[in-house]
């Protein structure tokens, strides 16, 4: 490894990536009510999982993928994840305080860009939200603002 958060491409590692890239691999499982990644102890190429992902089931409904972080990504400014800015300002979860084991971490773009704060919150993260999740939607959004999120919670809290 070349350095703390790079590959040994040199490449740093999306936490909430493309399920269909080369060097995709599953960070984890989707599980319970809550939807709260669990995550897989070795990664495990996606090429692999996604032929047993039942027909008419979007993979990104059950499982997390990892890849590469790609330059022109809509949630990409200069060398920062616009996503994680977006996460770390949504209210967290409930259990926000643990740290999941995650073998990304190293190589992970949120982890070099925000450190443990995002991996608090990384298990509640779904790639592809459910429909009617407006914060979802609103935190999946590349234009939505921090204005947005602040005026979202405050409405959420009434």
């Amino acid at each position: 490894m070349s350095s703390v958060g790079k590959d040994e491409s040199g490449r740093t590692w999306c936490p909430s990536g493309d399920a269909h890239a080369p060097e995709s691999v599953v960070l984890g499982v989707r599980s319970g009510q809550d939807g709260r990644v669990v995550y897989l102890a070795d990664p495990v190429p996606a090429s692999e999982v996604l032929g047993a992902v039942p027909e008419g089931v979007e993979p990104r409904r059950v499982l997390r993928f990892a890849s590469h972080c790609v330059s022109d990504c809509v949630n990409r400014r200069g060398g920062d994840c616009t996503l994680v800015e977006r996460v770390l300002s949504a209210p967290p979860a409930p259990d926000t305080d643990r740290v999941p084991r995650c073998h990304l971490r190293a190589h992970c773009q949120w982890w070099s860009q925000t450190g443990v704060a995002a991996c608090r919150r990384c298990p509640a993260i779904a790639t592809r939200h459910r429909a009617g999740d407006e914060l979802g939607e609103l935190m999946a959004d590349p234009s939505t603002t921090r204005e947005q999120l602040d005026a979202w919670t405050a409405a959420a809290g009434s």
